[in-house]
């Protein structure tokens, strides 16, 4: 803006817009109606109303109408359950900006306490599920999901996309088995169920819960479950010794770099190593992360 002040991208406040009046920017199709997605949206309209607006802007063809910018599947369930309203957020500008490109879904143990709050609030598990359109069971399984899992492995994965049947492995575990889990989980940035079994597979009896057994893989003798419970354990190790000295290491690194890269911004240094050790300038630049030209 001429004076430095930021331009609103949206209207202070919501506002309820005619379906007629609205004009969808892509249609939705029978393959979108038959998706999950599409089901839960019309179970949590019917069940509880619009709960997200729709995004919308005037249409600059036809005065009086308005173009969706995002909500076209709740556009359209609207349309399905007989609406003649929606709630609105009017943006000023008509831009083609995709919303869902810059949502952060929520991670499992995010969810997890959401349900616990709604629950809290009187919601029952049952009105939860008809809601989301899903087994009450399912939600019974998120409301217990930290269940027998240590506070510390659960502050680890807490932002991160993991199995609900991840957590049935862990479980398994002793707390300070479940944390080296959660590390290389982490570390790895692998949470299907298929890693978190094997890494059940390579703990130690001794690192298992109380009254747990985990399951022998299928093909695997015993003595290559004890060479990956040994190979588990070398790695965790590992782990934990490059942790502790990534710190130091990286500024080392950090260093070095930027002696390497005043060293061969010397015209005569360049000159030599360009003559004599070709090799070494090349890498030298490399390692600098900048372009030298040898004189």
């Amino acid at each position: 803006m001429p004076d430095g002040s930021v331009k609103q991208a949206f209207a202070e406040a919501t506002r309820r817009i005619a379906l007629a009046e609205l004009v969808p920017l892509r249609p939705v199709t029978d393959a979108m109606r038959r998706t999950r997605k599409f089901s839960q949206i019309v179970a949590s309209v019917r069940e509880i109303g619009m709960v997200e607006p729709l995004v919308v802007a005037p249409d600059r063809q036809s005065p009086g109408r308005f173009v969706v910018l995002d909500g076209h599947m709740r556009l359209e369930v609207l349309r399905e359950l007989g609406e003649a309203e929606a709630l609105c957020l009017l943006a000023t500008e008509d831009e083609g900006y995709t919303y869902n490109n810059r949502i952060n879904r929520l991670a499992i143990i995010q969810e997890h306490k959401m349900i616990l709050k709604a629950i809290e609030r009187g919601v029952s598990e049952e009105r939860l599920a008809a809601v989301l359109d899903v087994n009450p069971d399912h939600i019974r399984r998120k409301r217990r999901l930290l269940d027998g899992i240590c506070d510390e492995a659960a502050a680890l994965l807490e932002d991160k996309h993991i199995s609900i049947n991840s957590f049935d492995a862990l479980r398994k575990m002793r707390p300070e088995r479940q944390v080296e889990a959660a590390e290389l989980m982490v570390a790895m940035n692998k949470f299907t169920i298929s890693y978190a079994r094997t890494l059940l597979a390579a703990t130690p009896e001794a690192q298992l819960a109380p009254g747990k057994r985990r399951p022998k893989p299928r093909g695997v003798t015993e003595e290559q479950l004890a060479l990956m419970q040994r190979e588990s354990a070398n790695l965790d190790r590992e782990f934990k010794l490059i942790e502790e000295n990534y710190g130091a290491d990286h500024l080392d690194l950090v260093l070095a770099r930027g002696y390497l890269a005043r060293l061969i911004g010397n015209e005569r240094v360049a000159r030599y190593l360009d003559r004599r050790h070709k090799e070494i300038l090349m890498e030298f630049v490399d390692i600098a992360g900048r372009q030298a030209t040898a004189a």
